[in-house]
Parts: C-alpha cells; sequence; structure tokens
C-alpha cells in the first residue's frame, strides 16, 4: 500500500480546492523555484516541496515532458522552454492589450467585421486579442485559439516578415497588406498587415475577418492605416509601403497556392 505522509506537504498545503491534487503538486514543484536558481537537485526539491523523491519523479517526468522544466547532464532540473515561452505571451499580452484592444474595437467600429492581433507560436500563429463583429454571421475565433501560419491572411503576414520565400510573401513585404478570400476557410475573407515596435521589431499582424460575400476592396486601405496607427502608438515607425495595383487588390486562395515557393 502506498505510503502516506505523517503531516501536509508544502504542496499539499497550497492545493486548489476541488482541483487536481498532482496538477496541484506540478505546478507548487515549479513554484519552489526562486530568483538565481539555475538548477535545483532532488534533494532540495524534495526538501522545498515537501514531497517524496518518488513522487518528485513523477512529477517532474510529466512536467520534463511538457517542457516546463528541463534535466541537465548533471541529473539536476531546470526551467525549460515553455516557461520562457508562456512568458514572453503573458509579457506581450500585458504591455500590448492596453493598446492593442482599443485599435481593434475602432476597426471593428469602422468596418462592422472582427478584428484580431496574431503572434507567432513556434509553426502556428495565436490569436492574442479579438474583437467580434456585431453582425451574427461571422466567424468564431476567440483570443487565445492556435492558428496555422501558413493559411489566412494573418499568418501569411507573419510568415512574410519572418523571410518566407515566394512571390505572394514578397508581395506583402512590399505592399504591407493582404486581402485574401478563401485561404484559412472557404467562406472566410481576411485582410491583415504588420504592427512594428519600437526597434523596427515585428510585433504581431492586425487582421480583419469577414464572411466572404460581405468583403469589400476598401477594407485593405482601412487595415493598413489602422496597422499604421497602432504601430506609432507603441513608439514603433510604419514602412512606407508600395501601393498595391488594382489587379491585385485580393487574392483568392487557388492563386495564393500558385505563387507559394
Amino acid at each position: 500500500m502506498p505510503r502516506k505522509a505523517a503531516q501536509l506537504s508544502e504542496a499539499d498545503k497550497h492545493a486548489a480546492e476541488g482541483g487536481a491534487v498532482a496538477v496541484d503538486r506540478a505546478l507548487f514543484v515549479l513554484s519552489v523555484f526562486r530568483e538565481g536558481d539555475s538548477a535545483l537537485g532532488l534533494a532540495e526539491l524534495a526538501v522545498r516541496s515537501g514531497l517524496y523523491k518518488s513522487t518528485l519523479l513523477r512529477l517532474l517526468a510529466s512536467l520534463e515532458h511538457a517542457r516546463l522544466v528541463q534535466r541537465l547532464p548533471d541529473g539536476r532540473y531546470g526551467l525549460g522552454a515553455e516557461v520562457a515561452r508562456l512568458n514572453a505571451v503573458y509579457a506581450a499580452s500585458f504591455s500590448l492589450e492596453a493598446v492593442v484592444m482599443p485599435a481593434l474595437r475602432q476597426l471593428v467600429q469602422a468596418t462592422r467585421e472582427s478584428a484580431a492581433f496574431h503572434i507567432e507560436q513556434g509553426e502556428h500563429r495565436l490569436c492574442l486579442y479579438r474583437v467580434d463583429s456585431p453582425q451574427p454571421v461571422r466567424d468564431h475565433i476567440r483570443a487565445g485559439d492556435v492558428l496555422p501560419r501558413n493559411r489566412g491572411a494573418g499568418g501569411r503576414v507573419l510568415r512574410a516578415f519572418a523571410g518566407a520565400r515566394g512571390e505572394i510573401y514578397q508581395r506583402i513585404r512590399d505592399e504591407g497588406v493582404i486581402a485574401l478570400i478563401g485561404d484559412r476557410s472557404p467562406d472566410i475573407a481576411g485582410v491583415s498587415s504588420p504592427v512594428f515596435g519600437p526597434a523596427g521589431d515585428l510585433r504581431g499582424a492586425l487582421t480583419l475577418t469577414c464572411p466572404t460575400p460581405r468583403f469589400s476592396p476598401a477594407f485593405r486601405d482601412q487595415v493598413l492605416d489602422a496597422a499604421r496607427q497602432l504601430t506609432l502608438a507603441l513608439g514603433g515607425t510604419f514602412p512606407t509601403f508600395v501601393p498595391a495595383t488594382s489587379e491585385a487588390l485580393t487574392e483568392s486562395a487557388a492563386t495564393t497556392a500558385t505563387r507559394e515557393d
């Protein structure tokens, strides 16, 4: 039979009421890392958490699988890459929200369509912020959703300014905006433009989406102007882009596919 602790561990003292014990314990193990800790041995983790080493090893195996901790060659444990990614997402949302959300609301008010702000997340993109269209028929992506980076106007913009090759991506870099019909979903059109920070770094993609029948070529200029204003609000400098020709205002999914490397 499993051995019972004579008294509650520190991890169990901080458990959430009605929560999952294993999850509470794993999260508490992460919390015992303090400023200045580069790595901790199993014995030190056991002392700080009050957990048995056998229990700790199981928790650490799960945390390592999720890249929340990493096991070093000397057997000690340090925080993993996923912690850095989550911190970056948190830092971005914390610093950007007060500026981005008003820009999205203003764009929605002007177009009556849905507006979102996307950032890169590995091989995907994260919808960091979203304001829905007031109209009942719309796409139903939510803030926090992960979307493909190689489909949809927002994904194409992120790839273009990450250096993707191909005619479509060069056009995005030249014109600063892209309008696509049916690229991510057959019945959805999207328009997107890059947003830059003070150092000229890409902060994300400002994207407008709507059902295909409601698409208007005027959305290109509205999204481009909104991205310019948002860049300025973030302290950045918006590049001077080449105006698009009338023949190249909108791409279909089929056309886009033929223009990729």
